[in-house]
Parts: C-alpha cells; sequence; structure tokens
C-alpha cells in the first residue's frame, strides 16, 4: 500500500522488487498479455496525453488529468492502472474511494506538485488569513486537503472570475498565475511553482518553429511562461486542443506544451500537421511508464494509491466544487 504522507516513491519501488517478473516478451507478445490481463482481471487503463506513444495506443481512455479522474468514478471496471504521474491517480482514488487504483510506475512524481506542500501552504494561509485558496488540480491530495477549490488550466479564468474576492493564493504555478491575473484583475498571491517543461519553452522557440512553418498557427498552453503566451495565436489547455483541432481551419499547428500530445493530436488528425515548439519539451518523469510496467503492475496488482480518508475528504470538497463549476 502507498500512503499520502510516507515516502511512496520508494514504498513503491520495494514493493515492485518483491517479486522479480522477468520478461522474455517481445513488444507485440507484451501487449497481448496486458490485453489478456486487463480482460481476466476487469481492468481498465488510464493514460494521460503526454505519455509515450505506445502507452497512449494500449490505453482504454486516453486524457487530461482532470477528465480521467472524473472517469474514474463513472467506469463500471473496479481496477484501474492509472499511467501518468502520482498526484493524477491520487485524485482519480479521491474521486473513486471504491475502485482500486495501480500505477505502473509510483516514482513517476510532477514537479509542478512537489513545489508545494500541505505546512508551507498552512502557513501562507496564515500570512494572508481570509484569502481564498484555489489550487490548480496539479496538486497533491494533502495540498488539495488545504484548497478552498481547484480549478483546471481550461477553467482557471473564468473560475477565478466567479468568485466574489478581490484577492486569492492560487497555488502552486507561477505562470499559470500571471494568465489568469491578466484575464481577470485580480490579485492573485502567486506561490513560486512552475513545470519545468513547460518553463523551457521560450519564445525563441515559437520564432524558430514559426521561421520553419511560416504558415502555422502557434497554440500554447497556460503553464508556459507570459513571453511564449504573448506570441501564441491561441492559449489552450490539452484537453481544449485536442476539441479545437477536430474544427479548426488551420492546417498546420504548432504545438507549446509537453510532446506527447503530438501522438494523440496526429492519430485523431490525419489531415493536419503537427509541430512541436520545442522538440525537447518531454516530461521524463511521464516517460517512466512502460509497457513494461503495466504488465508487471496488472499481474501483482500493485503498487496500489491509498489516501487516508481525512485528507481524501477535505480534497473530495475541493475538487468537487471545481467539478460543479465545470458542469
Amino acid at each position: 500500500m502507498i500512503r499520502v504522507g510516507e515516502s511512496h516513491r520508494s514504498q513503491g519501488l520495494d514493493g515492485l522488487k518483491k517479486v522479480e517478473v522477468k520478461l522474455i516478451m517481445n513488444q507485440d507478445q507484451l501487449r497481448e498479455e496486458i490485453v489478456r490481463l486487463k480482460q481476466k482481471k476487469g481492468a481498465i487503463i488510464f493514460a494521460h496525453n503526454y505519455q509515450s506513444d505506445e502507452i497512449q495506443d494500449i490505453a482504454d481512455i486516453v486524457g487530461d488529468s482532470l477528465e480521467l479522474s472524473r472517469l474514474a468514478a463513472q467506469v463500471e471496471a473496479s481496477l484501474i492502472v492509472f499511467a501518468g504521474v502520482y498526484f493524477m491517480a491520487e485524485t482519480a482514488k479521491i474521486l473513486a474511494p471504491d475502485k482500486k487504483v495501480i500505477v505502473p510506475e509510483p516514482q513517476a512524481g510532477c514537479p509542478l506538485a512537489e513545489m508545494a506542500t500541505r505546512a508551507e501552504l498552512q502557513a501562507l494561509k496564515k500570512k494572508f488569513p481570509g484569502r481564498k485558496v484555489v489550487s490548480y488540480v496539479n496538486t497533491t491530495a494533502e495540498v488539495k486537503a488545504e484548497t478552498d477549490i481547484c480549478c483546471t488550466s481550461a477553467n482557471a479564468v473564468q473560475l477565478v472570475s466567479s468568485l466574489p474576492d478581490e484577492e486569492i493564493i492560487f497555488v502552486p504555478d507561477r505562470n499559470l498565475a500571471s494568465y489568469v491575473r491578466q484575464k481577470t484583475g485580480k490579485r492573485v498571491i502567486a506561490w513560486d511553482g512552475y513545470c519545468p517543461v513547460h518553463e523551457e519553452i521560450r519564445a525563441e522557440h515559437l520564432l524558430e518553429a514559426r521561421a520553419v512553418h511560416p504558415e502555422a498557427e502557434i497554440w500554447a498552453h497556460p503553464e508556459c511562461r507570459a513571453e511564449v503566451l504573448e506570441k501564441a495565436d491561441r492559449v489552450l489547455s490539452t484537453g481544449q486542443m485536442i476539441k479545437e483541432a477536430r474544427i479548426t481551419r488551420a492546417s498546420e499547428i504548432i504545438i507549446a506544451t509537453e510532446t506527447g500530445l503530438l501522438h494523440r493530436l496526429s492519430r485523431e488528425n490525419p489531415d493536419k500537421k503537427f509541430y512541436p515548439a520545442r522538440a525537447e519539451a518531454s516530461c521524463l518523469e511521464m516517460k517512466k511508464n512502460s509497457l513494461e510496467k503495466i504488465y508487471r503492475a496488472l499481474l501483482e496488482e500493485k503498487p496500489e494509491v491509498v489516501v487516508d480518508e481525512e485528507t481524501a475528504t477535505r480534497a473530495r470538497a475541493a475538487i468537487e466544487r471545481m467539478v460543479q463549476f465545470v458542469s
């Protein structure tokens, strides 16, 4: 079991070491075994948009973190394999407490989410009493438990605009906080966190990409730096990019986000061309998952994600307020 507040990475890794599974299968055989185990156990595989191509292709559902977490509560399967980073599996478990949620790689963490801790947020709340805390869904369960309402990159601006408060605390992404501040005009006390992948995408990368593809539109994720968002034609979350790609008249698009998204965009829109704003924009944590680890997780049904009841109850309230807003 992996519990919030414990060193879940090392604990999960030790758990995997207890039973060594020697794989002598090729990739085709491995995929067949995953499908066989999944059907035998009535399991379902979730994969985030940033997962590797082969994991996206074998997953039952591919989506963003909130979409997958919400679906966790709706699917009939009682066993969920969540290929993403750890906070996403936590969120799924919080919204689907009756389901068994396992992760292929417990050491796949989100650097952005890990930049904010419960103790630090509690201290900030004492410094600014009475301010509502809006936490990006890219946070740990413990941070969500200290939050008034969560948000996504897609609804952050609309959600903050809807609040009566003129000043809020926004955790943990400073770039998304800056975008919210610009669009809403509200006073935002921003946590000094960032996604390393999006932080490394610079305006110069957009200019270089457009020089090669002069007819292409530029779409940027709001986790990017302000200089990138200023030069983008559109600022969109990954979910919004997926939807807009289906209806846009643009035949070429430069994408300023993690490169894993391009596989799904290209697969679902074969008549359009998608280019990375920065070819090196790859999340190493996301890519720690593999077909071999998915097979092992299905075989052993572990490591399992467990969130203590008090943390889960408080975090669920913040998430459900966001879900009600989304609906």
